[in-house]
């Protein structure tokens, strides 16, 4: 089942961007580009939640609804 997990992006002083969420504690993950960052993001919060998945079956994460806004990044 897919859930929905709130991301929030910072670009670093170094040019990379870090990806945490407040929605799974713990969930750091860092790239060159915000694409990059979320790939490993998603990566990061799968294992995450694999590794607890007791724990995530309490977390309150939204389910994905049919319909739904995303914000598509374009590299132009």
């Amino acid at each position: 089942m897919e859930k929905i997990v709130n991301i929030h992006i910072k670009k670093l002083p170094e040019g990379v961007y870090l990806a945490t969420s407040e929605d799974i504690q713990g969930l750091v993950a860092q790239g060159r580009t915000v694409t990059e960052a979320l790939e490993i993001a998603r990566d990061v919060a799968k294992k995450l939640l694999e590794a607890g998945a007791q724990r995530a079956n309490n977390l309150k994460l939204s389910a994905v609804d049919d319909s739904f806004d995303y914000p598509l990044i374009v590299n132009i």
